[in-house]
């Protein structure tokens, strides 16, 4: 690990949410308000907005060119929100000087699967009939990308282009990175944890959830995959892109070294903010 991740690392207090009286409302609304405190890019506009009953913020950049980003945040599809990532939705409109569509889609385990992939599906229906006649892209980071890349999935042709940072994919927990990764604080139990949150185990197969078996991956437009080195999920990830680009799909797949899960959204680490702009310029490249 580089050594401000290492730092990070070795200072984090993992959280018990298997512990017997845990307050999981509790935990969301530290998390929330933590991050509110956090400083913030300046955006031309900021609006909040419903789609269907599917809040949603919508972050205009100065000089914002044509185009959409859709954003899916991350949290193992039960933590986190529109709130928790406003800091780097403002950045990344920013970067793509596109405006940023960030999704509040409900989460587990008040609203397990497939409340947050129908909750995308509305918003996406919402867009083909109200939003602006543009060109999207569909964005997210670890859960996020899973629900990002099956909405890509379930919409063929809605998106130009596709970009999934360090996607949560595998509910089995399968690959060898989840043994090499266990010293970046991502524990396979608390990613276990989240799965049993998100979906009953009959439906991990499904390809809503595990998109690894989506048989339809030659309908994806262009799309870029990272990983990060010291990350329980990078093989997944790394294995998805094979995949994409085998079907002939334009696939481009970085390993971020020196790197572990969450990463991206931190700019206090060195990756962050290039991988950021390698998102953006993805999209740049993709979108007309």
């Amino acid at each position: 690990m580089y050594p401000e991740v290492r730092a990070a690392v070795e200072a984090d207090t993992p959280t018990d949410f298997r512990a017997e009286g845990f307050d999981l409302a509790a935990h969301r609304e530290k998390v929330r308000r933590f991050n509110l405190k956090q400083s913030r890019e300046e955006v031309a506009i900021a609006t909040d907005l419903d789609a269907h009953g599917v809040p949603c913020r919508l972050f205009t950049p100065e000089d914002a060119r044509e185009g959409v980003i859709v954003h899916l945040h991350g949290g193992g599809f039960v933590l986190n929100d529109i709130d928790v990532h406003d800091a780097v939705c403002r950045r990344l409109a920013n970067r793509a000087r596109r405006r940023v569509l960030s999704v509040g889609y409900r989460k587990p385990p008040e609203h397990p699967f497939p409340a947050a992939p129908d909750d995308v599906d509305t918003v996406i229906g919402w867009l083909r009939r109200e939003g602006p006649s543009a060109s999207y892209a569909a964005h997210g980071d670890s859960a996020g990308a899973n629900l990002a890349l099956v909405a890509a999935l379930r919409n063929p042709g809605f998106f130009g282009a596709v970009v999934l940072i360090y996607p949560f994919l595998d509910p089995t927990a399968s690959f060898a990175s989840y043994t090499v990764g266990q010293e970046s604080g991502f524990e396979p139990r608390e990613a276990r944890w989240y799965w049993e949150q998100y979906a009953a185990e009959s439906d991990w197969t499904h390809p809503d959830v595990a998109p690894l078996n989506a048989t339809n991956l030659h309908t994806l437009p262009p799309t870029f995959v990272a990983t990060a080195e010291h990350d329980p999920l990078r093989d997944e990830g790394e294995e998805l892109a094979r995949r994409i680009a085998e079907t002939g799909v334009a696939t481009v797949g970085v390993r971020c070294l020196g790197q572990t899960h969450g990463f991206w959204r931190h700019p206090e680490f060195a990756a962050a903010e290039p991988l950021l702009r390698q998102g953006a310029a993805f999209i740049d490249q993709h979108l007309s």
